[in-house]
């Protein structure tokens, strides 16, 4: 639900804008509905919780810590 103060301040700004720059403003709106929230509600997701088993969560946990955030210099 839009808050009636900020759609006052949208509609007041938008009005100050010229023809382009509202369509500008409209179809960003639009892209905005379409790229909504994506996926799951954590709910759902609590049927994995526990599905690796530690040991592979300890290796996988060693391997971050081995191997991440470490710059190679001579790479590139």
């Amino acid at each position: 639900m839009l808050n009636a103060t900020v759609k006052k301040e949208i509609i007041n700004e938008v009005g100050r804008l010229g023809y382009e720059q509202q369509r500008r403003v409209l179809d960003f709106a639009r892209a905005l509905v379409i790229s909504g929230p994506k996926g799951v509600p954590g709910k759902q997701l609590l049927s994995f919780a526990g599905a690796i088993p530690a040991d592979d969560l300890k290796e996988i946990e060693q391997a971050i810590e081995d191997s991440c955030e470490k710059v190679d210099l001579n790479e590139w």
